[in-house]
C-alpha cells in the first residue's frame, strides 16, 4: 500500500458522495479508507482534514468522521451562493462561447429534452449534470468553478428529494434551455438571468419540500443501496 496523495484522495471521496457511493451521514472509517482506496492513513487523515475544512465532512466526538448532512437553512445559503457563482459563469460563457462549444450545448439540450420525454430522469440528471459542467467549461473561470465543485457535494441530499417531485424534470428542462439559448445567442445579461431564475427555483422547491416533510432529522440511506447512489443523479 503505497503513502498516496492527499489531494487526490480528496478528488476521489468528493466525487463519491457526488455518486452517491458515500451517503449524508455515513461514517467514513480511516482503516476502510486505506483499504478502499489503497493509501496510507496519514493521507487519509490528511484528506479527511481538508474535506473537513471544505464542509463536506464533519468530526464527531467519540464518533470519528462522517459526510455532514445539510440543514434546509444550510442548503438555502449554499444555493443563493451557486446563483451568483453560476450566473456569473453564465455571462461569461456567453462571451466567450465558440461555434463549435454552442453546437454542444444545443445536442445537450436536445438529449435533454428526449429523456424527459421518455420519462427518464436518471439519464436527464446526468445530462443536466453535464450542461452545467460544460457552461462552466466555457466560461473558463477556474476559481468560480472551483469552489462550485465544493458546494455541490453538500446539496446531493437536497437534490435527490427535489428530483423525485412529480414534473419537476418538465419544469427544469424547461429552465436549461432558456440558460443554453442565452448562451448561444451570446447573450451575457440573459444567460446570467436565467441561471438566476433557475437556482432560485430550486430554492423555492427545496423550501416547499421541507415545509411540506418537516422532517426532524434526515436519515442516511446505507452505504452501497439504490438510494445511496441515486442521490448523486439528482435533477436540479
Amino acid at each position: 500500500m503505497g503513502a498516496g496523495d492527499p489531494q487526490d484522495l480528496v478528488v476521489k471521496i468528493r466525487r463519491s458522495v457526488l455518486d452517491g457511493h458515500f451517503a449524508a451521514g455515513q461514517r467514513l472509517v480511516e482503516a476502510e479508507l486505506c483499504d478502499l482506496y489503497q493509501v496510507s492513513r496519514s493521507t487519509v487523515r490528511q484528506a479527511l482534514r481538508e474535506l473537513v475544512a471544505d464542509g463536506l465532512v464533519e468530526v464527531q466526538r467519540n464518533k470519528g468522521a462522517r459526510v455532514r448532512v445539510i440543514s434546509t437553512a444550510e442548503a438555502v445559503e449554499i444555493t443563493e451562493v451557486r446563483m451568483v457563482l453560476e450566473g456569473l459563469l453564465a455571462a461569461k460563457a456567453a462571451e466567450r462561447v465558440t461555434p463549435e462549444q454552442a453546437g454542444r450545448l444545443l445536442k445537450i439540450k436536445e438529449a435533454m429534452r428526449e429523456r424527459v420525454a421518455a420519462h427518464d430522469p436518471l439519464a436527464y440528471s446526468e445530462l443536466n449534470a453535464a450542461l452545467h459542467g460544460l457552461v462552466q467549461e466555457i466560461a473558463g473561470q477556474v476559481t468560480a468553478r472551483t469552489i462550485l465543485v465544493r458546494l455541490q457535494g453538500q446539496l446531493v441530499r437536497h437534490q435527490f428529494r427535489l428530483s423525485l417531485q412529480p414534473g419537476r424534470s418538465a419544469v427544469s428542462l424547461g429552465q436549461h434551455e432558456r440558460i443554453v439559448d442565452a448562451v448561444v445567442a451570446r447573450d451575457p445579461a440573459g444567460a446570467e438571468a436565467a441561471m438566476r431564475e433557475h437556482l432560485r427555483d430550486v430554492i423555492t422547491q427545496i423550501t416547499r419540500i421541507s415545509q411540506a416533510t418537516t422532517p426532524s432529522v434526515e436519515v442516511a440511506a446505507p452505504a452501497g443501496s439504490g438510494a445511496s447512489r441515486r442521490d448523486g443523479l439528482a435533477t436540479r
